[in-house]
């Protein structure tokens, strides 16, 4: 039986450790303030994130636009490159842990959860 996908969720702000595995952020920009050796990043997958004009739209109003802001990042994520991408973490997750990055500072709020949906998985507490 195939081993299912592990994907842990952290932020780039939190010490990496050798439970991470491979190392992916998740986000369209670069977070503030983190020098590219801090954060530890191995790959950096922008295909899988949400577009800067949806990210845009999403964070002015978050609070209202929620359902609307997932329905549009899973139309997003039906892309050729965004389902390579997909393709390529699931791959990579099948044979050692994965952990998602990102500087968002509730990534439970986030594109994160719906990423993880499609991943095949659902948002778990990352467990430090």
């Amino acid at each position: 039986m195939a081993q299912q996908p592990r994907y842990r969720v952290k932020r780039v702000y939190d010490d990496p450790d050798a439970a991470d595995g491979r190392r992916v952020l998740v986000d369209r920009l670069w977070p503030r303030g983190i020098s590219k050796q801090q954060a530890a990043i191995d790959e950096w997958a922008k295909d899988v994130t949400p577009s800067n004009e949806l990210r845009r739209w999403y964070h002015a109003a978050p609070e209202t636009r929620r359902a609307e802001f997932e329905r549009r990042y899973r139309i997003e994520l039906t892309a050729d490159a965004a389902q390579e991408g997909l393709a390529r973490l699931r791959s990579e997750a099948a044979s050692a842990p994965l952990t998602l990055v990102t500087a968002t500072k509730e990534p439970e709020r986030s594109h994160v959860p719906v990423l993880l949906d499609e991943l095949g998985e659902t948002h778990r507490a990352d467990s430090r």
